[in-house]
């Protein structure tokens, strides 16, 4: 038997609607700032029992609402912040549906009291299981006051589903920051439990995001500001020598709104690729502005997810906003300086093994930096340097290295001295040893270098002598067909020779005397693995990424003095030096003090 279709209490809607923006004391309290802040608070106070279970109470010096519109406050769909479609589709507060109070209002016992500044006292009103009090006065200086205590007392279902009380305000306290953050002219203070957790007084943007963020962030970041026609950005992004294991620093705002958008997150994460390990995370806070009307926040109930209408542009905006920011760091700072002193302490009875395996940790997470690059004694020799090296490279002389005059004359890198089991270059600059990874420096010039010919249009193909056969599966071949525009763009041509073969005739030239069909296969894989539907500058980037790792001087392979100390002046002359193509370091540095600690000197 059906039961008859009929219209559901008012309580039963509220909480339903409940559901959707307050699941936990956290998404309550997003919305009662959101509140404060569209009321042009200036000081905004929250305090906290039980992670926000037992009480929510936020008090804001706002505009005040009048007495006659308290019970609409708490009504479903009162606003006084939109009235047509007009104004939805080019919002600019941040709440704007009118039902953050009314849900609450449906799952807690709440009391909201405020006073305009234009009546002679505040008023109250009280809301139990929907149930509204009369407005009666009461004592606030001004603003308004909003508790809400008991969070689902009359859900009990809804209330099973929340975490222990540390939880519960972890996730509070990161609403509670995401706003500290957002709006920095705002002074907003927490407690919990009757104990004051932090308090920021009003600051400039760069003050309250270091405030929260802590010095270690402060003395590894740098500003960002980009602006545009459409969009413009600012804010706080970590250098790639300081990256987190998780996500727990990484905040985006959108016109002054906490969002959590997988456009923005890919851009941001793209503009980090060249330069931060796969596995560990970047820490940055951003500030995206655009026109309200070229982003939908009406979304999602929580209002942390948005819509961009040139969805491309702004990714390709933030993208390059960011690299361009990134690009330039490696360009500034001093050497990375080894502290085996935090790690290690010798005493004599160690073995030679612990010894190594003491020293190897503090390498094991080097500490990047960029390079001076105000060296500069004499460009024509650097570059008869670099040109040396490729030409050793191809099997060509190499002349000797010209002596150096005096320490004030070294190079960032300074000079060479050995080339330890055929994979690292040993190096003495004015601060000490530098120890280099051959490979992964050597991979990063040759990326620095593909990208610069492909966006100048200059990649040029190196003829075979001989055709090489290549054979496919179809679905690789497939793959080849739908990327070749690309590659040929980069100085690969191929011709047909069946369904399931095809010949390489020519090859990139910088990828002379290598085997193509090795990177080929390679290539194709990626394909496989990443799909054929990115963007193309994405894809280019990755296909001159495995060019490089292919093309790069490999472990084993001696080099000579000359050599090495060439590839030195061209890691000082290339973008994002301090990593490889995937992330990782390529260079480290080890100070006299380290050393000398090392083997007790002085003691």
């Amino acid at each position: 038997m059906f039961n008859p279709i009929q219209q559901l209490p008012e309580l039963l809607i509220n909480q339903i609607a409940a559901g959707e923006v307050v699941e936990r004391p956290a998404a309550a309290l997003k919305e009662l700032l959101e509140n404060s802040l569209d009321a042009g608070a200036t000081e905004i106070q929250i305090e906290l029992v039980a992670g926000g279970i037992k009480r929510i109470r936020v008090v804001d010096n706002g505009v005040g609402i009048a007495a006659t519109e308290l019970k609409l406050a708490v009504a479903r769909h009162a606003t006084s912040k939109i009235a047509s479609l007009d104004d939805l589709e080019r919002v600019a507060s941040l709440g704007f549906r009118g039902e953050a109070l009314a849900s609450l209002a449906a799952i807690s016992r709440l009391t909201l009291t405020s006073r305009r500044a234009t009546s002679a006292h505040a008023f109250r009103l009280q809301v139990l299981g929907g149930e509204t009090s009369n407005v009666e006065p009461a004592a606030l200086a001004e603003g308004t006051v909003v508790e809400a205590e008991d969070l689902f007392f009359n859900t009990p279902a809804r209330r099973k589903f929340l975490k222990t009380e540390s939880t519960e305000f972890g996730h509070a306290d990161d609403a509670a920051t995401r706003i500290a953050i957002a709006y920095p002219s705002v002074a907003v203070s927490l407690s919990h439990n009757g104990r004051r957790i932090w308090a920021h007084a009003t600051q400039s943007p760069e003050e309250r995001v270091m405030a929260i963020l802590g010095d270690e962030f402060a003395g590894s970041s740098m500003t960002i500001s980009e602006h545009q026609p459409a969009f413009s950005i600012s804010g706080h992004i970590a250098m790639s020598r300081y990256s987190r294991a998780g996500r727990d620093q990484q905040y985006v705002f959108v016109n002054g709104r906490f969002v959590r958008d997988k456009l923005l997150q890919h851009a941001i994460r793209e503009a980090y690729a060249d330069v931060l390990h796969h596995q560990r995370q970047p820490a940055y806070a951003l500030f995206l502005s655009l026109s309200p009307d070229l982003v939908d926040v009406n979304v999602h109930p929580t209002k942390v997810e948005v819509r961009f209408r040139d969805a491309r542009g702004v990714h390709q905006f933030v993208f390059h906003a960011l690299r361009k920011a990134l690009s330039q760091s490696s360009a500034e700072g001093t050497p990375p300086q080894a502290d085996p002193g935090r790690y290690i302490t010798a005493t004599s009875n160690w073995s030679p093994q612990q010894l190594s395996m003491q020293i190897a940790q503090p390498m094991a997470t080097p500490h990047q930096v960029g390079l001076d690059t105000s060296w500069r004694p004499d460009s024509a020799r650097r570059a008869a340097e670099a040109t040396r090296f490729y030409e050793v490279l191809r099997g060509a002389e190499t002349a000797a290295m010209p002596s150096i005059s005096s320490v004030s004359d070294m190079p960032p890198l300074g000079f060479a001295l050995a080339q330890l089991h055929g994979i690292y270059v040993l190096a003495q600059n004015s601060a000490g040893l530098v120890l280099v990874d051959m490979h992964a420096a050597h991979e990063r010039i040759l990326y620095e270098k593909f990208k610069r010919e492909a966006d100048r249009g200059e990649a040029s193909a190196q003829p075979l002598l001989a055709p090489i056969a290549f054979a496919l599966s179809l679905r690789e071949r497939t793959l080849l067909d739908e990327n070749r525009a690309l590659l040929s763009a980069l100085g690969f041509e191929f011709g047909d020779l069946s369904p399931n073969e095809v010949a390489i005739r020519a090859v990139p030239a910088m990828l002379d005397r290598r085997e193509p069909h090795d990177l080929l296969r390679e290539l194709v894989a990626d394909f496989a693995e990443y799909g054929a539907s990115r963007a193309a500058e994405e894809r280019r980037d990755e296909i001159l990424s495995t060019m490089a790792c292919h093309a790069a001087v490999r472990a084993n392979r001696q080099l000579t003095i000359a050599e090495m100390n060439a590839l030195l002046r061209e890691m000082e002359d290339t973008e994002r030096s301090g990593q490889c193509n995937h992330g990782r370091p390529t260079w480290y540095q080890f100070a006299m003090s380290d050393l000398d600690r090392l083997f007790m000197r002085g003691r």
